[in-house]
């Protein structure tokens, strides 16, 4: 039996790196804008009107999705998923901060 012929050895990769002196600039995503426009102080990421503004967005998304997609059922489960999220976030805000409610369904465009 013979062997089967060997590659030649080839040099190891160099490794290089790039080096950039501009700045890192990164666009803002329509999720951080959503966020500027409910956040109720400046560091606020988790506040119920932050949340069903991120929802909203996230369900109208699905919602395209679902239309030309109509077999995807997992996506189809999470919608549902995301709508009752949703739905108690404004069932608390309901209960505890009326005025809040009422502004985030206006700017919102939800119908209650």
């Amino acid at each position: 039996m013979t062997a089967a012929p060997v590659a030649p050895h080839t040099a190891p990769c160099q490794a290089a790196f790039f080096t950039y002196n501009t700045g890192s600039f990164m666009a803002e995503s329509s999720d951080t804008m959503d966020m500027k426009e409910f956040q109720l102080h400046e560091k606020d990421t988790g506040s119920a009107d932050v949340q069903v503004a991120l929802l909203t967005r996230r369900i109208g998304q699905l919602t395209e999705h679902l239309k030309s997609h109509a077999k995807d059922h997992s996506s189809r489960r999470g919608l549902l998923k995301m709508v009752a999220m949703r739905r108690s976030l404004l069932d608390y805000l309901s209960k505890s901060e009326s005025d809040r409610y009422k502004n985030l369904l206006e700017k919102l465009n939800l119908r209650k």
